[in-house]
């Protein structure tokens, strides 16, 4: 899959281009619907697939609370999905005022035309775009007349279920429920995190752990408490090396009355210093909630059986 982030002077001339527009955040069962269809129109005209995204999440330019806004994937995570999904080009616009303040007519005629000349656009009934949210997918049908485009749309009841699924998805990741998150996403849910020094206090147990600091404030991080996990060392090329079992706290660890909130795994068997690297964590399942020992050998011992529970879980 080619990523391009610019869009004058750096875009190819596209071959039967069959473009969809959105988010895609989570790229879960839903989505996949989306891209199948794509991916069956392309086929059919020989043409290739091209996802138009935006860069920040609109809602954090034109939104009046934008910290409000928590995502499933961040940018680096998308990009992996769709390119796993085998999308042939992702285009990443950068979002700002100017763009959010084109009028209907230009969006369609200064944007999507000039820039893609797509053979056809997916669309869903209730897309709206241009200043004021004016343009809809009638719109679009009308320019495709002018312009020499095909407008295909999106089933309604596929969108609300794309709609209610992401929603789904961000709720059980909030409140632990990776059952019912996985299970909707197609795949489980992950992460990725910069290994960071802590108090080196799993050590002293025999459970060392990675503490992760997380770049994107905008990434949706499950609720306090032990999961199974599957790890991932990344390479400076962001390319996965190896894959490892573990174990992973977030909390507050109240056995040794911690205050401030972490994110550290434990990989089963590894020791190698990996300070200063990346994880990518998929989360498969939790194992119980946080709760306070009433010591470091009572939380040992639990460590010992959350331990062997992890160890049965599949990726």
């Amino acid at each position: 899959m080619k990523v391009h982030r610019e869009l004058a002077g750096s875009l190819p001339e596209f071959r039967n281009a069959v473009v969809t527009i959105g988010t895609f955040d989570g790229v879960h069962k839903g989505h996949q619907q989306i891209l199948t269809q794509m991916k069956e129109e392309a086929a059919r005209i020989n043409g290739e697939t091209i996802i138009i995204t935006f860069h920040p999440h609109p809602r954090k330019i034109v939104s009046s609370v934008p910290g409000d806004v928590k995502l499933l994937n961040t940018l680096s995570e998308k990009k992996l999905l769709l390119e796993k999904a085998g999308i042939d080009h992702l285009v990443v616009v950068p979002f700002d005022h100017h763009f959010a303040n084109q009028s209907a007519d230009e969006y369609v005629r200064e944007f999507l035309y000039k820039y893609f000349r797509p053979h056809t656009i997916i669309i869903g009934y209730d897309h709206r775009f241009g200043k004021g949210r004016t343009g809809d997918y009638h719109l679009l049908e009308d320019f495709g007349k002018e312009l020499g485009f095909e407008v295909k749309e999106i089933p309604e009841q596929l969108l609300n279920e794309i709609a209610v699924s992401s929603t789904r998805i961000r709720q059980a990741i909030a409140n632990n429920d990776i059952d019912t998150a996985n299970a909707a996403l197609g795949h489980p849910y992950f992460f990725e995190g910069l290994v960071i020094e802590g108090n080196q206090l799993g050590r002293t147990i025999g459970y060392p752990t990675a503490n992760l600091h997380i770049g994107s404030e905008e990434k949706l991080i499950p609720g306090n408490g032990v999961y199974a996990v599957q790890v991932e060392i990344l390479s400076d090329l962001h390319t996965a090396q190896q894959k490892l079992k573990g174990m992973m706290n977030i909390g507050i660890r109240p056995t040794v009355d911690g205050k401030k909130r972490v994110i550290e795994v434990n990989i089963f068997d590894f020791d190698a210093d990996i300070y200063g690297q990346t994880l990518r964590v998929h989360v498969l399942k939790q194992l119980r909630n946080e709760i306070k020992f009433e010591g470091l050998e009572a939380l040992k011992t639990q460590l010992g059986i959350d331990k062997l529970r992890a160890m049965s879980c599949e990726l």
